[in-house]
């Protein structure tokens, strides 16, 4: 079946939604391929980073070290935080256990914040692809039927065609939604993983700086 005829026989709304699919698409698509790139990256980042972290022999050198090997920044946040804002300011008000704590979960959501980019995207295609797809269907059979109605031919081989062009939208949802779906949760699964990671060096960090005060 010639796609390119399906859409040429469409009306503005099955033309429409035959559209926004390929929007969805593509949107998904290049946020899979970006997050695969960048999940893939963060997570020699941050096992370099932290390791780079503790072979060091001193919190400065550490730091130092730390920059080095962290390209996309994920774990040099954390770092930095433990540098403690002056006091007279409200960033250096509280003690420093309270400091320390305040610091390094900013740090931390802005760290996770960059590694669930494009979750939203790729959870609102997953959902409302197929309905979208449903959508054109369902449009487009009424439409077969109100143009074979006017016509005064009525066959199952005149109503066959249009409806078999019509189901094409819900194929196309499913094919839209489904890739989306699965990379979702595959790197979710990744974040919660990395997000794991760096909460964990973040509690490592809090301890040490708490004790060594």
């Amino acid at each position: 079946m010639n796609l390119s005829h399906v859409f040429s026989q469409a009306d503005a709304v099955g033309k429409a939604v035959a559209i926004l699919l390929l929007a969805m698409s593509i949107a998904s698509w290049v946020i899979i391929l970006y997050k695969l790139w960048l999940l893939t990256r963060a997570d020699r980042t941050i096992t370099r980073s932290v390791a780079a972290y503790w072979q060091a022999p001193s919190a400065a050198d550490a730091g130092t070290r730390v920059a080095e090997v962290d390209r996309m920044a994920l774990a040099t946040p954390l770092v930095v935080a433990t540098q403690l804002a002056p006091a007279g300011t409200m960033a250096g008000a509280g003690g420093r256990e309270q400091q320390l704590t305040r610091r390094l979960r900013n740090a931390l959501h802005g760290a996770v914040a960059r590694l669930q980019f494009g979750q939203t995207l790729l959870a609102t295609v997953g959902s409302i692809a197929p309905f979208v797809g449903l959508l054109g269907t369902v449009w487009g059979i009424f439409h077969a039927l109100t143009g074979i109605a006017a016509a005064g031919q009525v066959s199952i081989e005149k109503v066959a065609g249009p409806v078999g062009e019509a189901l094409i939208m819900t194929a196309a949802g499913l094919a839209v939604a489904i890739p989306a779906v699965l990379a979702y949760n595959w790197f979710g699964r990744t974040v919660a993983r990395l997000e794991g990671e760096l909460e964990g060096f973040a509690r490592d960090l809090r301890e040490l700086f708490t004790q060594a005060d």
